[in-house]
């Protein structure tokens, strides 16, 4: 089998590892396209994983610049992926791959774990054959997202579960960043502010920043995500932030920590799964995987810089139960062979240099839940469908 994965943001490339060697290692063959966003390449070549930059870089914190990006993407994946063959394409939150695979005729599955990025969502859930969620999303949500019932498949836990299952943290990694291990070492991550779902700005991540990179006794690790997001860091001149030049083994780090705080959501989770005390700081609304960390104690929303507890992290504390990431390939459609291999390529005639779905009678869908599919093999048309869907909907 011909397997197709697109890598568009860093914490993808810890997500699809180890199914890209569980796939290879049952003689399939992974190909790996990539977005140059934030640290992506990077880990992509710690990881020693082969893959192809295609289409143009991330579009930026415009929304305008998003679509024009997204566009032009998708044109660039369609010529990526013409000819080669591919029986599936698997995705997490990367709405252009089944955008592109369906105007292709590959089946796709659509995997994401926040359900508020309602644009993307939208395209991604109803372009894809399968959405992968995690169990704690209620169906009315993805409903609204056009994900019905039965084209979702779901898993149980965290997806940080599945790929840190066995992990054991490098204490080099604290050695390679100089970092004083006398000292109670926090892990920090920025606000995601490119993204078009956090749009709501708030002192408290800055208050964090002041009240950690000011304290003697703490080594703040504090991970961006942008060059400026790195160069805005350093301007601040406190002596207790240690900023990294490059990519760095952050999953070690979020292990080793005595604390972590996060504007984001993947870091939060992975130190759950590891047991490490974290905060969140994330602005924009709430998923359903949070608000069930949060109900169980195990993310703690920040109020105010002063409410976090700077102290060393109890040796008792422990991370939840891994999750063997085979069971994950062997139930999930987003790493699921067999399932993949029961629903195969769907199928298309050759229209000049592009192949055309036609109607497939095996297809779960309903003919009137359909989106049409000349819509979405053109580029421009789906572009211009994001853009109708942020404006309607305020954010995304």
């Amino acid at each position: 089998m011909r397997v197709w994965i697109d890598v568009t943001n860093s914490p993808h490339v810890v997500f699809f590892r180890p199914l890209i060697e569980l796939l290879r290692g049952r003689g399939h063959e992974v190909t790996i396209s990539a977005r140059d966003f934030a640290q992506t390449l990077e880990l992509l070549d710690d990881a020693g994983l082969e893959h192809s930059v295609v289409g143009p870089p991330h579009g930026g914190a415009s929304r305008a610049a998003k679509i024009r990006a997204m566009g032009g993407r998708l044109r660039a994946l369609r010529r990526f992926a013409h000819g080669r063959g591919f029986d599936v394409a698997l995705a997490h939150a990367s709405h252009e791959l089944p955008l592109a695979a369906r105007s292709l005729g590959i089946r796709s599955a659509y995997a994401f774990d926040y359900e508020f990025a309602l644009a993307q969502h939208a395209l991604g859930c109803r372009a894809a054959s399968r959405v992968v969620v995690p169990d704690a999303i209620p169906q009315p949500r993805l409903d609204r997202l056009g994900a019905r019932e039965r084209k979702v498949r779901r898993y149980p836990g965290l997806k940080e579960e599945y790929y840190l299952h066995g992990f054991r943290p490098d204490v080099h990694a604290l050695d390679a960043l100089g970092l004083d291990r006398s000292r109670v070492l926090a892990v920090v991550r920025t606000p995601p502010e490119v993204s078009l779902y956090h749009r709501h700005e708030s002192p408290l991540f800055a208050a964090v920043l002041e009240r950690l990179g000011g304290d003697p006794a703490v080594h703040a690790v504090v991970l961006p995500r942008t060059p400026a997001q790195r160069e805005g860091l350093r301007a601040l001149s406190l002596s207790s932030l240690v900023v990294p030049e490059r990519a760095v083994d952050a999953l070690s780090l979020v292990a080793l920590a005595d604390l972590v705080v996060s504007a984001g959501g993947t870091m939060n989770r992975e130190a759950v799964a590891l047991g490490t005390p974290v905060y969140t700081t994330f602005a924009g609304r709430l998923g359903a995987v949070d608000e069930r960390l949060i109900a169980e104690g195990l993310l703690r929303p920040l109020g105010g810089a002063d409410e976090l507890a700077v102290e060393r992290k109890a040796p008792a504390v422990g991370g939840r139960s891994g999750r063997d990431p085979v069971v994950d390939v062997e139930h999930a459609p987003v790493a699921g062979e067999q399932r993949l291999v029961d629903h195969p390529r769907i199928p298309s005639e050759d229209r000049g240099d592009r192949r055309v779905p036609v109607h497939d009678p095996r297809s779960a869908e309903r003919p009137d839940e359909r989106v049409h599919d000349a819509r979405l093999g053109e580029p421009q048309a789906v572009a211009e469908r994001l853009e109708q869907l942020v404006q309607r909907r305020g954010v995304a």
